[in-house]
């Protein structure tokens, strides 16, 4: 089965005779997948084998970006085209420029190093918002085991013209994937605290951004799982969330309804919106890359 309509609201985001492909196997833990429009190529993580991954769409082709690459974990782009990481032994943000070169974008808050920075994305004024939990220093499948600098794991704002961060989310175990409602007045993340709090709910919250710009307050709780944790997911132009959660894809209307789900068979990670028209659906698993062809787009294409 390819799809499960668990809503009339999703039918009208499928395209009812697409397939999922399995496009590469073969990663120890696949995730960060983001399009880059002018190379015609998706670049994901293989964070344990400390490898960037490039799929080739014009010839299907699949070949190492980058190794080492400092554990990369999410990925994003930004304004200019120019991919933003989160590097898990690197303990930073990074960027790579247009020539080549990776620098960095931010590596401390407060005088001390980053837990693992663990996803990213960027806001219309520029600003990078990314979660900081500890999966990168846990152990050294993922990175390098350390302590944790600063105690706890946040979500922060990091504004790459002045170099400032600022701590915007300190209420949750775990924060990981985040992204924003289509017109940027909500900001969802993830918590996948139950790695560490076993009673921990395995929830997607809510925060409302402030008229600032800069800071949020909760809002609430927008959905919740009963096995597995949601991690990476992505919003369309019309508000609909499509995440990881457990070993599938479930779509969740503006209003947190469930509408929708896309069966994977394995864990899955984080996904993306890619292709000349952004309609297909990129989803990292475990061990694999999947695509779809869905009748949805990101919000901002």
């Amino acid at each position: 089965m390819t799809y499960e309509v668990l809503d009339p609201r999703f039918r009208r985001l499928i395209i009812s005779h697409a397939k999922l492909e399995k496009l590469y196997t073969g990663t120890r833990w696949a995730e960060g997948p983001v399009y880059v429009p002018a190379a015609k190529s998706l670049l994901w993580s293989d964070i344990p084998r400390d490898s960037l991954m490039r799929f080739d769409e014009t010839d299907g082709s699949v070949s190492v970006f980058e190794h080492p690459c400092g554990h990369h974990n999410g990925h994003t782009l930004d304004d200019l085209g120019r991919v933003i990481a989160c590097e898990h032994s690197g303990r930073r943000i990074s960027r790579l420029e247009h020539d080549g070169r990776w620098i960095t974008l931010a590596d401390r808050f407060e005088g001390k190093r980053f837990n693992s920075p663990n996803d990213a994305v960027v806001k219309r004024d520029g600003t990078i918002w990314f979660t900081d939990p500890t999966y990168g220093i846990d152990s050294h499948y993922e990175g390098h085991a350390a302590q944790s600098e600063i105690g706890a794991s946040y979500v922060y704002r990091l504004d790459p013209a002045t170099g400032e961060v600022a701590a915007v989310v300190t209420d949750m175990v775990r924060p990981n994937g985040l992204a924003f409602s289509p017109d940027e007045s909500l900001l969802h993340v993830a918590d996948t605290g139950v790695s560490h709090v076993p009673t921990h709910p395995r929830q997607i919250v809510t925060y409302a951004v402030q008229p600032d710009g800069r800071t949020v307050r909760p809002h609430g709780v927008f959905a919740t799982l009963e096995s597995g944790v949601y991690d990476g997911f992505r919003v369309d132009r019309e508000g609909n969330v499509w995440t990881s959660a457990g070993d599938g894809v479930t779509i969740y209307a503006p209003d947190g309804s469930p509408i929708g789900r896309i069966p994977i068979g394995e864990s899955v990670s984080n996904l993306t919106f890619g292709g000349p028209k952004r309609n297909r659906l990129y989803i990292t698993a475990q061990t694999s890359l999947y695509a779809i062809y869905v009748n949805a787009h990101p919000y901002g294409w």
